[in-house]
């Protein structure tokens, strides 16, 4: 397990091991920012960080929308819980 997993593990915890974001769109990523080869560790590390990133946007977003009585998470809640 690498470094960057045991850093942020109590997170997983708290909603099990699974990722949203694939191995695959991360390599697509790093090849669109110039890498021409990648490391596993180094894909895995931003896979991770991405998707612990997106996770925390989302619960911000249904959270707002929950406060705004509405089932629905609109666009402005997604803005909101980025900014």
């Amino acid at each position: 397990m690498c470094t960057f997993l045991i850093f942020f593990y109590p997170f997983y915890l708290l909603r099990g091991e699974c990722l949203y974001i694939s191995e695959c769109t991360v390599k697509k990523i790093l090849k669109e920012a110039g890498a021409s080869r990648s490391s596993s560790e180094a894909v895995e590390a931003l896979q991770n960080y991405i998707d612990r990133v997106a996770f925390g946007v989302a619960q911000k977003a249904v959270k707002l929308s929950k406060h705004a009585k509405r089932k629905t998470v609109d666009i402005s809640d997604v803005k909101l819980a980025i900014s």
